[in-house]
């Protein structure tokens, strides 16, 4: 095990690469500054998203048996098994001027590619069917005898979902948000397609990386992995530190 997670941790020796001097905005002009706001900003908003719609879902996910859920599973399936690259090319497609769809947002002054607006929709898109099969999970691990019991006592539905279902829910639900948050943050291929401006990190590491070379990838890398990794793992230990306990 030792062995194994060496292995799979070493690539973080290359952060202490003797590539030179590292080069920050000051030699890249807004280059990682700029990106850490539009990343973190747009990901946010997209992440408001994913839990207002994604969670309804989840829970009704969680309360379905059969072919039924069968189905909306296997259409859950197929937004995240589908490529970034494949995803990207086929928004573009789906919400471009020749569809009815893209006509009509265009006629509204809302624009499809190259915007903030498109920017938030990929990541919705990618996120999505993360979180809400992730929270789905979460919800399966309640007891329903305690919910029904609730509801015996007099609880309204309501009532039930925010005393019993969400508190005993919480920690698996924030592991599904964590998971949701990573994938859109580091999106790169659908948002690619879709988005190549206004650049958020994984892009602006690309383009850094093209233009200027590895001194100038390195100071928006380390600060794209300190954004995406410590929600995933506090979750992760929280979880664990909850099932330790009994809680």
């Amino acid at each position: 095990m030792a062995l194994l997670v060496a292995a799979l941790l070493f690539p973080l020796t290359g952060l202490l690469a003797g590539i030179g001097p590292w080069r920050f905005d000051g030699d890249t002009p807004g280059s990682t500054l700029a990106a850490v706001k539009i990343s973190v900003g747009l990901t946010g908003l997209a992440l408001i998203f994913i839990v207002v719609l994604g969670t309804p879902a989840a829970w009704y996910l969680a309360r379905l048996a059969g072919t039924t859920r069968t189905l909306w599973e296997a259409a859950l399936l197929v937004s995240v098994l589908l490529p970034p690259l494949a995803l990207g090319l086929l928004l573009a497609l789906a919400f471009g001027p020749g569809t009815a769809v893209g006509a009509w947002l265009l006629r509204l002054g809302v624009a499809t590619s190259n915007s903030a607006v498109s920017f938030v929709a990929t990541q919705v898109y990618v996120g999505m069917g993360y979180y809400v099969l992730a929270a789905r999970g979460a919800f399966e691990s309640v007891p329903r005898e305690l919910e029904r019991t609730a509801g015996l006592l007099g609880a309204t539905p309501w009532r039930v979902f925010w005393r019993i279902t969400f508190p005993l829910a919480r920690l698996g639900l924030a592991v599904a948000f964590s998971l949701a948050w990573v994938r859109a943050l580091g999106e790169f291929g659908a948002v690619m397609v879709t988005s190549y401006f206004p650049a958020g990190m994984p892009v602006q590491l690309w383009v850094n990386l093209q233009d200027s070379g590895l001194p100038a990838v390195m100071p928006l890398l380390l600060v794209f992995l300190l954004t995406a990794l410590p929600l995933p793992l506090l979750a992760h230990l929280l979880a664990r530190h909850r099932e330790r306990s009994g809680a």
